[in-house]
């Protein structure tokens, strides 16, 4: 009898800490489906908003070329969203604003720590035979280190006539391949977009 009560104790344990793991899984699953992207934005507050209907995309600086999915998201994104604010596409030195991109990528290192992880409050890690303890005086706290590329993506809108800077906008994200790039991009522009401040 005390050895059935035992079983089912330590199977309500094992369902819970199953349970438990799944729910953690979930979460980061979802949490790696949030957005990426971190946008600042900042303007002139004295620029003539209301003048600007044209636009045009400057030549990107040397060595700053991007793969070709990433300009087209730039190139339609830009187009997308100026185009919602009564701004069109001109040729160049015929337009009101020139946007002149800037894009960097540089090396960063995450380093996160995690303690006591998974033992809850069982101070036991289940697996298929029973459960396992840790030895004394054992180490509960683990660093995870990792390297990724982060890249930052700067667009400033340039009064074609007085070569001013009106309107900046700054867009960071960690690089991937070259689909979520360009939908980092555009994701990037539109938020970058949200700040622009409408024509009087």
């Amino acid at each position: 009898m005390l050895l059935a009560s035992t079983s089912t104790n330590e199977n309500n344990i094992m369902k819970i800490s199953t349970t438990f793991c799944t729910a953690v899984c979930i979460a980061f699953i979802l949490s790696g489906c949030a957005s990426t992207v971190t946008v600042t934005t900042d303007y002139d507050h004295s620029a003539p908003f209301g003048n600007y209907k044209t636009y045009t995309l400057a030549p990107p600086a040397h060595g700053q070329t991007l793969a070709p999915t990433s300009e087209a998201a730039i190139q339609e994104a830009l187009r997308a969203e100026l185009a919602k604010r009564g701004i069109v596409e001109a040729p160049a030195k015929k337009a009101d604003l020139d946007v002149v991109r800037h894009v960097f990528v540089q090396e960063k290192v995450s380093v996160q720590q995690y303690t006591d992880w998974g033992y809850g409050g069982y101070g036991r890690w289940p697996y298929r035979y029973g459960y396992y303890g840790m030895w004394y005086g054992a180490p509960q706290t683990y660093t995870s280190v990792d390297q990724y590329h982060e890249g930052t993506m700067i667009l400033d809108f340039v009064d074609a006539r007085t070569k001013k800077l009106v309107f900046r906008g700054v867009g960071q994200a960690v690089v991937g391949g070259p689909e979520a790039n360009a939908a980092k991009i555009r994701e990037a522009i539109a938020k970058m977009m949200e700040g622009f401040p409408k024509g009087s």
